[in-house]
């Protein structure tokens, strides 16, 4: 199963993803890096097949989604529902909240 996590064919799409994050996944970033929520460890922009989550914990097999704006246009939900279904396939919980602003 690790061949659908964190793909090299990905990999300059999670750095510059890492690079800008929105404010809001910023302020999320900063409670959740160095263990401080519950000591364990979550990743940022953590590749899951062609996909990648804000943040994921391999403990809790936990990804946590901010969406923004682009959540919201046109097909958008659809193909966040979608991506969604194959990362759960994977025995990934997912929580979801609004990262806008």
């Amino acid at each position: 199963m690790t061949e659908y996590f964190n793909q090299s064919d990905y990999k300059r799409r999670r750095q510059t993803a890492r690079r800008s994050m929105p404010p809001a996944e910023a302020i999320l970033w900063s409670v959740l890096k160095g263990r401080k929520l519950l000591g364990c460890k979550f990743r940022r922009q953590y590749g899951v097949g062609a996909f990648q989550l804000d943040f994921y914990c391999a403990e809790l097999l936990l990804g946590i989604e901010l969406d923004g704006e682009t959540h919201y246009v046109g097909d958008a939900q659809e193909r966040d529902r979608r991506r969604q279904k194959f990362i759960e396939s994977l025995g990934i919980r997912m929580l979801r909240g609004a990262g806008r602003g």
